[in-house]
């Protein structure tokens, strides 16, 4: 477990590096947090034990950046029309923790690490995040839009977990 303090006025708990990390207020003790979210932190430590062994057997694709950007663009356009919406810019790099964003102008970055992924995981990304052209957060309006495309979305973000940890610890 990770301490880590801000300024900021409610504490959190992350597990994206697949490391409890906790961000705290200046001031704040631990100790309350974790007792008080036990049953959620011992969930996670399953959860990301389980994807961890499962990302040892996933196989990596090997495109290069240029055949990701050609992919990404044609899942763009594509839901583009479907959805309605556009992008003001649409941009590459390495990101540390996760796969793609979007800003309240409309510009989507994605990560480069992509191009390890599946075409179908690609494919749910950029409909993710193009998703929140249309809604900001994750609230049910976004999920609704979600679904109307991937049912299965559920499966595919646990996925995405898993193969992170494949890409990023480098078994």
């Amino acid at each position: 477990m990770k301490l880590n303090y801000r300024n900021i006025k409610y504490p959190r708990l992350e597990f994206k590096t697949g490391e409890l990390l906790l961000i705290l207020p200046h001031g704040k003790e631990p100790k309350e947090l974790t007792e008080k979210y036990s049953n959620w932190i011992n969930d996670k430590e399953i959860f990301i034990k389980n994807a961890l062994a499962e990302s040892k057997e996933k196989k990596l694709k090997n495109r290069n950046i240029n055949e990701l950007k050609k992919l990404i663009t044609e899942f763009i356009n594509t839901y583009s029309r479907e959805l309605g919406v556009h992008s003001e810019r649409i941009s590459f790099r390495e990101m540390t923790s996760k796969w793609a964003s979007c800003s309240k102008f409309g510009n989507l970055v994605f990560n480069t690490s992509m191009k390890y992924l599946p075409k179908r995981l690609i494919s749910y990304i950029v409909f993710h995040e193009m998703a929140h052209l249309i809604s900001r957060k994750h609230n049910a309006k976004f999920w609704e839009v979600i679904k109307s495309k991937f049912k299965d979305h559920k499966k595919l973000e646990r996925e995405l977990f898993v193969y992170w940890f494949r890409i990023k610890t480098n078994y």
